[in-house]
């Protein structure tokens, strides 16, 4: 049974800077992020790696940033969560969020100094994603948020990235039946820039949504 990389030491220069963080804020989370969602989900949502004051702070992937903004209303749109916001009065992770058949985690689950994880660091985590799919028998579709988790996933999955070229709401029929699809990151950023908006980002999710449900053009093997 897969267990989240709760205490993973492996990236010292990850380690060193979480245990700064937790001096400095003792009441942050400052740790690997666990993921949020059943393993028995058909669908999971895969980001790049903690922000600094979002799921690094909560503990939870997604929760106390401005990705989150984004990200928690397409799911709830089209089914896969229960509330709009993952937060509670006091801005922690809210005991109340529900996710329905979606997971949600991240290709590096520490925090990386300036929002920029090593090549190494992304190959050593790569071994808890790996993990992770493995443990997620009836697993139909991955959104990779952003490049990253797009070759993260490959990768995982003993694909060349050369092979599957990441472009924005644009899905690929993986080897074994698994549904890949990709989306800029919901960052702060994009959304600032206008590379995504809320009407694009929740197109990806509706094509998700309707390759679930059998009513869209992509098809997911059986």
């Amino acid at each position: 049974m897969f267990s989240d990389p709760l205490h993973c030491q492996a990236c010292v220069r990850l380690a060193d800077h979480l245990a700064q963080l937790r001096v400095r804020h003792p009441e942050w989370h400052a740790r690997p992020v666990p993921s949020f969602g059943s393993l028995d989900s058909e669908f999971l949502v895969l980001g790049l790696a903690p922000g600094e004051k979002g799921a690094n702070r909560t503990g939870r992937p997604f929760s106390g940033d401005v990705a989150g903004e984004l990200l928690y209303p397409a799911l709830r749109k089209f089914g896969f969560a229960s509330l709009d916001k993952p937060l509670d009065e006091e801005g922690n992770a809210a005991s109340g969020m529900v996710l329905s058949n979606c997971r949600i985690t991240n290709a590096v689950r520490c925090l990386p100094p300036e929002n920029k994880p090593t090549g190494a660091e992304i190959r050593a985590c790569n071994t808890h994603l790996c993990a992770e799919l493995a443990a997620m028998p009836n697993l139909k579709v991955v959104l990779a948020l952003g490049t990253i988790a797009h070759q993260a996933l490959l990768r995982a999955r003993g694909l060349r990235p050369s092979r599957y070229a990441f472009g924005h709401d644009v899905a690929h029929s993986l080897p074994g039946g698994l549904l890949l699809v990709d989306s800029y990151h919901c960052s702060g950023y994009n959304w600032r820039t206008g590379r995504l908006s809320r009407d694009s980002f929740e197109a990806v999710f509706e094509r998700v949504h309707n390759a679930l449900t059998g009513t869209g053009s992509d098809q997911i093997a059986q």
